[in-house]
């Protein structure tokens, strides 16, 4: 019989849904040596929160995370809140000795995620960010094919993630694009995909010149005509050097109009090409 591990998710609206749809199922679809149960989701809003719990799976609700992370029968913190909320979670996870996962980006400075990381490492605990493009089947091929020396020397990376869900400037101010609580915009919310697939399959980053850009600087509040400012970049590019000596770009927006989910990355080696593209 297989131990089970009691997992705690701090947040439900977008990427909670996702992520309570992969507890639920990954058990399913892999031979995984653990149980994972959905014992207790976490958020503000006690209506909220409840309904969450009993739409997405989840045994129990509650409004602290700091109660919720301190408990003993809880094994795993899995956090899915805005990236100004990720440090403390994450530290006091760490700290109660929990396996901590953590959406990215990671946290909103350099500094905050110094600080989580030396958490998890100080109290010896397994932790993870959640850049789940790693984990498809075709990008684990391809980390196989670029291993195996298939594509020979490494010359250039080319990633893209394009989408298009913020092009209307009627749509609202959302969190997501402001930066107190995202930290960034494009460059933190998809373009640190295309970063992290670069560092998986190329390798480290060990120079970059980059560029923001906001196209709309301010929108509506949500639900009101009040006008906000916008204090993220909408579009984010860069060209990078690597420590093997390859180059390449990597281009991240949310006006890519037309693109939904455009993740794609092209590397090509001295013997030939490996591309992917997700949408």
């Amino acid at each position: 019989m297989k131990k089970k591990l009691n997992v705690a998710m701090i947040g439900y609206q977008f990427m909670g849904r996702a992520h309570s749809n992969a507890w639920r199922q990954v058990d399913r679809f892999f031979d995984t040596p653990f149980e994972p149960v959905m014992k207790v989701v976490c958020g503000r809003s006690e209506a909220a929160v409840k309904q969450a719990a009993a739409t997405l799976g989840w045994q129990e609700h509650a409004t602290s995370w700091e109660q919720v992370v301190s408990r003993k029968d809880i094994d795993i913190v899995d956090i899915c809140t805005p990236g100004d909320s990720h440090l403390p979670i994450a530290v006091a996870a760490a700290e109660a000795k929990k396996v901590v996962f953590c959406e990215k980006p990671l946290a909103n400075t350099l500094a905050e995620s110094e600080k989580m990381l030396e958490a998890v490492r100080s109290n010896g605990v397994i932790h993870m960010i959640c850049h789940n493009y790693r984990r498809c089947p075709a990008v684990t091929l391809a980390k196989q094919i670029i291993s195996e020396g298939q594509i020979g020397k490494l010359h250039h990376y080319r990633g893209t993630y394009l989408q298009d869900w913020i092009v209307n400037p009627s749509f609202p101010r959302v969190w997501r694009l402001e930066k107190s609580k995202a930290g960034s915009g494009a460059l933190g919310d998809i373009a640190s995909h295309s970063i992290d697939l670069a560092r998986y399959l190329v390798g480290e980053i060990t120079s970059v010149a980059g560029l923001l850009k906001t196209f709309v600087s301010e929108r509506p509040l949500p639900g009101t005509k009040t006008m906000a400012p916008v204090d993220v970049d909408d579009a984010a590019l860069s060209m990078v050097k690597f420590d093997n000596g390859a180059i390449g770009t990597i281009e991240g927006t949310r006006f890519a109009t037309g693109r939904k989910n455009y993740n794609r990355f092209e590397i090509n080696g001295s013997k030939g090409t490996v591309v992917f593209n997700l949408e």
